[in-house]
């Protein structure tokens, strides 16, 4: 009995390792000067849009919710040394 339940606490810890590993990864806005006026999918379209020049793939999912996916890139913090 005991060797069981060991069994199904190491089973269920390396379905957990593996679901946190396993998470997609969006790509981030980036905090440049391009990108920190932007409020709006619409904003977001104006480059991005099918006819732009850096358009997203066909495959890309629903164009009008980019902020559901993509967070503004994490700024660094400087140290005052």
């Amino acid at each position: 009995m005991k060797k069981g339940i060991i069994f199904v606490i190491f089973i269920l810890a390396v379905l957990g390792i593996l679901f946190l590993i396993s998470g997609k990864r969006f790509s981030r806005i980036p905090d440049n000067a391009d990108h920190r006026s932007i409020t709006s999918p619409e904003d977001c379209m104006k480059c991005h849009g099918t006819d732009a020049e850096h358009y997203v793939k066909s495959s890309h999912p629903p164009k009008f919710e980019c902020f559901k996916c993509h967070k503004p890139e994490k700024k660094r913090q400087q140290s005052n040394r």
